[in-house]
Formats: C-alpha cells, structure tokens, sequence
C-alpha cells in the first residue's frame, strides 16, 4: 500500500507539472461576428467538377512533372518522377514510376 501511494503522488506532481506547462501557452481567444478564423485564404483551391463512375470512383489526371530522380539498386536503376495531380496542391504531390507515367500520360513528357 505505501508503494501505492507513492506512486500516486509522483502521478500528481507529474500532472501539476504537465498543466503548469501546458497553461503557459494557452491563452483566452476572443472572436467578433465576421472573424475569418478557419485558415489562410490564400490556401483555398478552387476545385473542379469531378465526375465519378458507377463504382463511385475516380482517376485522378496528373498535371505536371516537378522533379526526377534517380534510384541506384546493386543491378539497375530505377527512374522517378513527381507528379503533380488535379485538384491538388504541389505538398501532395507523388513520387511514380517514370516508365509507368510514360506509358500513362505520354504527353506529360514532350
């Protein structure tokens, strides 16, 4: 039972500190009728129609290329490319297999 108790308190000092902590950088928001509070406007990408298939699917349509690399295995090597898809942001884009994407999207690369 002493043991008990003493972890109890250790439990209660490490959770008086953690608040401690924590009540530092909190502080009291206060918003007006009007405020723009849910994020950067500038981050808003208009999206365009999406027309989806009987399976309630999609294919998403890459755009551009932004990047190439290159991946030396011990007996070939394999070729990337970064892909920037429809209706999404140049953060999500994708690193592909650069044969596939050519066979794909052939004029992504012309």
């Amino acid at each position: 039972m002493e043991k008990v108790k003493i972890i109890k308190e250790r439990l209660k000092i490490a959770q008086s500190c953690q608040k401690s902590y924590s009540n530092i950088h909190r502080r009291d928001l206060e918003f007006k009728e009007d405020d723009w509070v849910v994020g950067d406007p500038s981050a808003i990408v208009q999206i365009e129609a999406i027309e989806f298939n009987e399976e309630l699917s999609y294919e998403e349509i890459p755009v551009a290329i932004l990047d190439r690399q290159v991946q030396k295995l011990r007996n070939k090597e394999i070729a990337s490319v970064k892909e920037l898809w429809r209706n999404q942001q140049v953060e999500e884009a994708t690193w592909e297999d650069e044969e596939e994407m050519r066979k794909k999207y052939p004029y992504l690369f012309e």
